[in-house]
């Protein structure tokens, strides 16, 4: 049986969120890829690899406290105060649960968009999303 993948580098974060409505991607902070939708951040990772692949995103109000109660999660400096976590242990996530993350950020932070603008980039998951 083939062993779960581990972690997320940034051409996997790229793969994953980089072809969803009004993903833009620009390096903030001098080192930083940042991913955005309608100009708010969903998901931050160093740009070059280095860190061990860590990230940050948003994660639901309700699961804040939960997740970083988890190993290899901790409140994101600066942003916990809007619940995002930085996974500074990427290794003991499969990717899969990593993208699954970054999907639910992506929605939360496109949630508070204007619905004029959300309108605009069209139906959010996408058909071929899988949904939940």
């Amino acid at each position: 049986m083939a062993k779960a993948a581990k972690s997320m580098t940034a051409a996997q974060l790229e793969a994953l969120c980089g072809h969803w409505p009004g993903v833009t991607r620009d390096i903030k902070w001098g080192a930083d890829l940042v991913f955005s939708v309608g100009g708010k951040m969903f998901v931050v990772t160093p740009s070059d690899g280095s860190e061990g692949g860590r990230l940050s995103f948003k994660v639901p109000d309700e699961r804040f406290l939960e997740l970083t109660d988890q190993p290899g999660i901790i409140a994101a400096p600066y942003m916990a105060r809007a619940h995002w976590v930085s996974v500074v242990e990427p290794q003991r996530f499969a990717s899969a649960e990593l993208a699954d993350f970054i999907r639910a950020s992506y929605g939360l932070v496109r949630a508070k968009l204007t619905k004029k603008l959300q309108a605009e980039l069209g139906p959010w998951p996408l058909p071929t999303e899988k949904t939940k």
